[in-house]
Formats: C-alpha cells, structure tokens, sequence
C-alpha cells in the first residue's frame, strides 16, 4: 500500500543520497512518482523525481506553497521559509 502523500505535504526521505532530508511535494508525476523540492540542493525549476515508497510523509502541510506553484509563482526563498518554519515548529515543541 502507498503511503498518502499529495502535493504541498513536507516529507522525508528514506532512501538514496537525500536519506534523512526534508523536501516539499510540488507535484504528482504518476501513481509511483512525484516532484519534490527543498529550496537549496533541490530547487523549484529543477524538482527531485522521487518514488512515493522512498519517502515518509509528515503531518504538515503548506497549503500557500501548492497555491504559488498552481500560479507559476513558487520561489526557492519561498519554499526555504515554509521549511523554515516547519524546523522552528518542531524545535519548539521538543523544548
């Protein structure tokens, strides 16, 4: 069974040289693929195609970022911010 994951969901990568790194699904390929980027070593024009089983999906979603991509609007700074905030979230509830 495939894992839930949709666009605009922060996920995490479970295999390959990423392993361990948090991206942001931009978009759906097919049943087995999907876009994914982080802002920095993956960027909004040049998205990672990643298998859906290598990746595990988190309980945050970032619903501007799907909007600003739909629009052709999405930035690398833009994606880095709301990844940004996710990291300042999940710092502050393990303090």
């Amino acid at each position: 069974m495939k894992p839930e994951i949709k666009p605009g969901l922060a996920v995490i990568s479970r295999m390959g040289r990423d392993k361990g790194r948090v991206f942001v699904v931009l978009c759906e390929v097919d049943a087995d693929f999907v876009l994914v980027a982080d802002g920095r070593g993956r960027s909004v024009h040049s998205p990672k195609r990643k298998r859906r089983k290598h990746l595990m999906p988190t309980s945050h979603e970032f619903p501007e970022i799907t909007a600003l991509n739909e629009q052709g609007r999405l930035t690398d700074h833009a994606l880095r911010m709301a990844l940004n905030r996710l990291q300042d979230s999940l710092l502050s509830d393990q303090a």
